[in-house]
Formats: structure tokens, sequence, C-alpha cells
């Protein structure tokens, strides 16, 4: 019996370490016919190939309409932006690149923050910070927004109890009252996924849970509020008449929860 333990415990390991290190799966949904979008969220430190030139390249080979970068790029205690730079600029050599910013983003350290803004001046990519941007697919007016939650929303006093909610009123304040139309919605955190219907969205793209870390039978464990079975981890959810689109990420310690990017067509 313990040498079937140890095998089975030497196999998990030995998968763990594969799926942390040399694994990247491209995720396929089909909701349309018309528009192709790469989402990505939650690079936090990984890096795939050089500079990740093995990501932009599967990125490429994707053809996208546009890119979205869900938060997360970089993490907290970054210091040196160069690699983000130069994925940056090799995804906007591919397609508009639209990006956020998520919590890792919100709490660089202030002698860091000049060089990441610096870096970010030195791209094409387009910094939505409770902000919109308006593009245009033949027929097709879309109003992308990119929400940008306060800290409170994901940490406070130090720890997670009693975290700031966010209200569809909070959203008016941020971002405006929802215009109309088609309307796209960049927010880094799933969690709030109901405001974000209750708001006017119709399409959602969101990262920051990680798939739930580690995941069994289809359900994320653990988000990184500490909170078990988080009800919206990866994949698409429908909430009224919106489609919640949750990234699993690329970064991060996991297990059964390939690093991913997401094409959607819509």
């Amino acid at each position: 019996m313990k040498k079937i333990i140890q095998k089975v415990l030497i196999a998990g390991a030995l998968y763990s370490a594969a799926e942390n290190l040399l694994m990247l799966k491209t995720r396929h949904e089909r909701l349309g016919k018309g528009i192709c979008v790469v989402h990505i969220s939650d690079l936090h430190k990984r890096k795939f190939g050089r500079d990740n030139r093995y990501l932009c390249k599967i990125i490429k080979r994707e053809n996208p309409d546009l890119i979205l970068i869900t938060g997360d790029l970089v993490t907290r205690d970054c210091s040196d932006f160069t690699t983000a730079g130069l994925t940056l600029k090799r995804l906007c050599s591919i397609a508009p690149v639209f990006m956020i910013e998520g919590n890792h983003e919100q709490s660089i350290a202030p002698e860091n923050k000049v060089k990441y803004y610096s870096m970010l001046r030195e791209t094409d990519i387009i910094l939505l910070k409770n902000s919109y941007s308006d593009v245009k697919f033949e027929d097709r007016k879309i109003r992308i927004y990119g929400l940008c939650e306060p800290y409170s929303t994901y940490k406070k006093n130090g720890g997670y109890f009693g975290l700031d909610s966010v209200t569809a009123d909070d959203l008016d304040r941020y971002l405006g009252r929802c215009s109309g139309g088609e309307v796209w919605l960049m927010a880094h955190n799933p969690l709030h996924g109901r405001i974000y219907a209750e708001w006017g969205a119709n399409y959602t793209f969101s990262g920051h849970v990680h798939g739930g870390a580690v995941r069994l039978f289809g359900h994320g464990i653990l988000s990184p509020e500490r909170k078990f079975f988080p009800e919206f981890s990866k994949g698409i959810y429908t909430i009224g008449r919106m489609k919640l689109l949750v990234s699993a990420g690329l970064g991060k310690l996991r297990l059964f929860n390939p690093p991913e990017i997401v094409t959607y067509y819509i």
C-alpha cells in the first residue's frame, strides 16, 4: 500500500511540474461568427519562451482581430519590466491590444510605478482605466470599457476580511452609465459578475481567480481571496443577457488547470 501511495505522489508531483513548467493550452470558444478575440490574463512572472516569444507565436497563429489582457500582466514585486514591454510590443504587432490593470498592478511599489508606466508608454497598447474605447468591425460598433475597481475590493487592511463590495451604482460612478448598443467590459475580478450584468454589459472578460488554482471535476477550489469554490473561476457563464468570459490565466501555481490562451469568435 505504501508503495502505491508513493507512486501516486510521485506521479502527481511529476504531472504538476510538467503542468507548471511546460504546458500551454489554447481554448477555443465560438459565440458568434464575426470577430476573433484572443484573451489572456494573469501572466505574473511566468515566461513562455525567451521574453514570451513562444506565447506571442501561439497568439499570432490564432490570427486575432483584437487581443484583450485582463490584468496582472506583472506581479506586484516586479521592478524590471523589460520582458513585459517586449511582450506587449510583440502583441501589438499582431493586432490592437486593449489592457486593464489587475490588483497586482494596483499594488506595485511606488518607486517602480514610474518604470511600469514608462514601459507602457513605449508600446501601442490601449490601457483602459475606468474609461472606454470605440471599435468598429464592418457594420458592428462596439464600446469596450475597462474597469479599475478599488484595491479594497481585493485586499483590505492587509487581509481578506471585510472587503469592499461593488454595486451597479459604483460602476456608474467609475465608468458612467452603460452606453447601450454592443458593450464589452474588461473587468479583472469575475466574482462581481452579477453586478456587471446588472450594469448592462453584453460580454465581460475577466481573469484573477486563476481557474481556482486546483480544479477537480470541472470546479475551481480556491480564489485569491482564500474563498473556497469561487462561483466564477473558468469558462463561460450566462448571467441574464450577459456572457461572463473567465480565463484561468497563465501564471501562478496550479493543478489539473493548465495555463491557457482563450480565443473567442464573437
